[in-house]
C-alpha cells in the first residue's frame, strides 16, 4: 500500500463558520479523521504548512510547499496538498514549474464547501485525490477537482460556487475518477531519474487588462516596480495604435529597459494570434515581445516568476519561456 503525505494549506476545506464568515480552521489531521475511507486506499501522513484563505496565497507560500515536498521527497509515494479554490490554479501551475519531472504525484484539490458541513463536495474531492495519488499511473502536478485530472498547467477556476468550479483550458482533462477507479484519457510516461527543484521566484510580475480608452502612461509607473508585464489584449492581440502612438512608445521604452513584455488575450480559449491585425502585427515585427499564445494566464504569470528567478538574459529568458513544460502551450 502506498504511502502518501497530505499538506494541508487551508482553504475553504478547512474552514468553519464565524460570525465574520469562513475562516480556515480546521487541520491536517482533523480533515482525515472525515474521510476514514482513505485508509483502505493508502497510508497517509498529514503536515500544516499554512492555515489560511487561498486569497492570501503568496509565491512564499508556494517555496514552503516545494521545500516541504522536496524535504519529504524519498519517504512517500505521493503527495497530496489541500488548498482554497480561488489561488489553487495559479499554485499548480506554480508547482509545475518550481517541482520538474517528479515521478511522484503532486495532487491539489479543495473544496467548494467545508468538510465541516454535511452537504459538501470535500469529502468526494479528497478521496479522488489520494485515489488518484496512489495509481501506478500517477506523476507530475495535478489538479482532481469534481472527478477530474487537470494537467497543472491547465487549470482554471471558472466557476464561484457551482462543484464544477475548475476547467482545463484548451486541453483535455488528462482522465476521470468514476466508481472508484482512475480511467486515463491521456498517457504520459513517467519521467525518470531525480526530480528537479526550483527554490528561487521573481514575484514582481503585473498583469495589465486592456479597456477601450485606457491611458498609456500608466506603464511608466509600471517599469518603476515590475520586472515583468502581461498585457491581456483583445481579441487575437494587439495594442491601441489609431493615430495615437502612445502604447507603442510605451512598449519600446519597456523594452529598451530590458524588462519583459507578454502579450496574450482577455478571452477565455483559442489563444493569441498577433499577426491577423495591424494592431498586433506592429507590435510583434517592432519589439521584442513574447507572445503567449494558448497558456493559461495562471501558467503565464507563475512560468516568468520561475524564468526571472533564474535569468534576466533575454535570450534565455525566450528560450524558456517557449519551452513546453508539463503541457502548457502547444503553439
Amino acid at each position: 500500500m502506498k504511502h502518501i503525505l497530505l499538506i494541508a494549506t487551508g482553504g475553504t476545506i478547512a474552514s468553519r463558520p464565524t460570525d465574520a464568515g469562513l475562516a480556515p480552521m480546521i487541520t491536517s489531521e482533523e480533515i482525515l479523521e472525515f474521510v476514514p475511507e482513505v485508509a483502505q486506499i493508502c497510508r497517509v501522513s498529514a503536515i500544516q504548512i499554512a492555515n489560511i484563505d487561498s486569497t492570501n496565497m503568496t509565491s512564499a507560500h508556494w517555496l514552503l510547499m516545494v521545500r516541504s515536498i522536496r524535504e519529504h521527497y524519498d519517504a512517500y509515494d505521493g503527495f497530496v496538498i489541500s488548498h482554497g479554490t480561488d489561488t489553487m490554479a495559479y499554485t499548480a501551475a506554480a508547482l509545475s514549474y518550481l517541482v520538474q519531472h517528479s515521478g511522484k504525484p503532486i495532487v491539489l484539490t479543495g473544496s467548494q464547501k467545508s468538510i465541516f458541513l454535511r452537504d459538501t463536495d470535500a469529502r468526494t474531492n479528497l478521496i479522488n485525490a489520494f485515489r488518484y495519488a496512489a495509481d501506478d499511473r500517477a506523476h507530475g502536478v495535478r489538479l482532481v477537482f469534481d472527478g477530474m485530472v487537470i494537467d497543472g498547467t491547465r487549470a482554471r477556476k471558472t466557476r464561484t460556487k457551482s462543484f464544477n468550479a475548475f476547467s482545463s483550458m484548451d486541453y483535455p482533462e488528462l482522465g476521470i475518477l468514476r466508481e472508484d477507479r482512475y480511467l486515463e484519457y491521456i498517457h504520459d510516461s513517467k519521467p525518470m531519474g531525480a526530480p528537479l527543484f526550483t527554490t528561487d521566484l521573481d514575484d514582481r510580475v503585473f498583469v495589465l487588462k486592456l479597456i477601450p480608452g485606457m491611458d498609456a502612461s500608466l506603464f511608466a509607473w509600471l517599469r518603476e516596480h515590475y520586472d515583468a508585464l502581461v498585457i491581456e489584449s483583445f481579441g487575437v492581440g494587439g495594442v491601441p495604435c489609431g493615430g495615437d502612438e502612445g502604447f507603442l512608445a510605451a512598449i519600446e521604452d519597456w523594452v529598451a529597459s530590458g524588462k519583459v513584455i507578454v502579450m496574450t488575450t482577455q478571452v477565455p480559449h483559442e489563444g493569441s494570434d498577433m499577426m491577423v491585425y495591424q494592431v498586433g502585427y506592429q507590435v510583434k515585427e517592432r519589439f521584442a515581445v513574447l507572445e503567449a499564445y494558448d497558456m493559461t494566464l495562471e501558467a503565464i504569470v507563475t512560468k516568468l516568476m520561475w524564468i526571472l528567478g533564474q535569468t534576466r538574459d533575454p535570450e534565455r529568458i525566450r528560450e524558456l519561456f517557449y519551452r513546453p513544460v508539463q503541457h502548457d502551450h502547444i503553439q
